[in-house]
């Protein structure tokens, strides 16, 4: 039965849902039956199976083809190496001239650690086949040789004619990590993707070579490219951050509003930039859609942080209205109870109110030395200056007078009587 036939045979078996255990209670009485048998363990990737499989084919026929795929078995399992090396070499004295020997034996020897061996067998093979697949076998020897600038030849050669992306990415790998060539890679790289149709792995790549080179413009651009290839925020969030390193808040914030994009990150910007009022606007689409009485308490910090006037009375009327809002829905997070308590205090809209609020604050964190500096000025504003005074004490012990709103406080309590 031919080798052909077999292949026909076995694809019409696995069509029957034959499976591993079939192919291991296989009753032996013919080579036609070890060859399904190896071809089944192929199918399921037992290739250890498969290499004694085709052993004992290849002991009993003396056939190369058996061989070849008991070393293909071999390399794949990673096992029974060295001596498949050496039943490769007694064939080949026999048949010297045998190319596909060479095609077996570079890897072996390579995953055997015989570096010498291997870049023997791959000088040899080169001066018999300029076939491409030869060419990118041959250069993995020359590679861990460290004979980097004939890898590159023959890599080279082989990208020229095929634009394979595999092999540019094995091109920039050894040009960034061994001959210190890293900017003509971001150059080839580049080049292919603007001639080609390009995968991810070449734009990931280059992001890899970009943030070596702290190339802020070129991370922006592919991060762009990425997202305009997938469409997912994550890359929203790398171009916002890479733009805030930079320091370009503006251009993070036009790049969102051109891609019409309206979440957090482009709320958070906003606030950075201190506009106010554009941040606003994004409040109630966020509340709409989540229902978290947080957005509220938000509403109250923006109406005032965008107020010109910080003393208007209906604008504080406003910002009040919301804080109660958050409070009545639930919210009780302690940063937005220390806003709210120390505006009551602080524009004497209701000291008491804003002392007690700020209370709350500080049972969630007792420590917090920016609660305590507004609790501290709630007591001076109703006359208790010593413990004011104290309080003040505790803030500027651990935090100084580097700020000069603490520094405000601590000077007008140090003369309150």
């Amino acid at each position: 039965m031919s080798w052909n036939r077999l292949i026909l045979i076995f694809i019409a078996l696995c069509t029957l849902n034959c499976n591993l255990l079939y192919a291991k209670k296989l009753t032996i009485k013919s080579e036609d039956e070890l060859i399904m048998r190896g071809l089944l363990y192929d199918n399921y990737k037992a290739y250890d199976y498969a290499y004694k499989v085709y052993k004992k084919l290849f002991d009993s026929t003396a056939e190369s083809v058996y061989l070849f795929r008991e070393a293909t078995s071999s390399l794949l399992a990673r096992k029974h190496m060295k001596r498949t090396i050496l039943r490769l070499k007694a064939w080949e004295k026999t048949h010297p001239n045998s190319i596909e020997v060479k095609r077996l034996l570079i890897p072996l020897y390579l995953t055997t650690k015989k570096i010498k061996s291997a870049k023997k067998e791959a000088e040899y093979l080169l001066e018999r086949s300029s076939k491409l697949v030869d060419l990118d076998l041959a250069s993995n020897s020359f590679v861990y040789a460290g004979d980097f600038k004939k890898a590159l030849e023959l890599l080279n050669k082989i990208y020229e004619k095929t634009s394979n992306e595999e092999v540019l990415l094995k091109i920039t790998e050894i040009m960034d990590e061994y001959t210190g060539e890293r900017k003509r890679a971001i150059q080839l790289l580049e080049t292919h993707y603007r001639m080609n149709i390009t995968s991810k792995d070449i734009y990931l790549k280059l992001l890899t070579l970009y943030q070596k080179e702290k190339d802020i413009d070129g991370l922006i651009s592919i991060y762009k490219k990425l997202y305009t290839l997938e469409e997912d925020d994550k890359y929203l969030s790398k171009i916002v951050d890479t733009y805030l390193y930079s320091g370009n808040v503006s251009s993070a914030i036009s790049f969102l509003e051109k891609n019409k994009y309206k979440g957090i990150l482009l709320y958070e910007l906003y606030k950075i930039k201190k506009d106010f009022k554009s941040a606003l606007a994004l409040i109630d689409g966020f509340y709409k859609k989540d229902k978290d009485p947080k957005w509220f308490a938000e509403k109250g910090v923006l109406t005032f942080e965008n107020a010109e006037d910080k003393n208007e009375t209906r604008m504080l009327e406003e910002t009040i209205s919301y804080f109660e809002k958050a409070i009545k829905l639930g919210n009780d997070d302690s940063l937005y109870l220390n806003y709210y308590g120390y505006t009551l205090i602080n524009k004497e809209v209701d000291i008491k109110k804003g002392i007690k609020v700020i209370e709350n604050a500080l049972v969630q964190q007792p420590n917090n030395t920016y609660y305590l500096d507004s609790l501290a000025w709630g007591y001076y504003k109703v006359g208790k200056c010593k413990e004011a005074r104290i309080l003040m004490k505790r803030v500027i012990d651990e935090e100084g007078l580097k700020e000069e709103e603490i520094k405000i406080h601590w000077n007008a309590i140090k003369q309150c009587k």
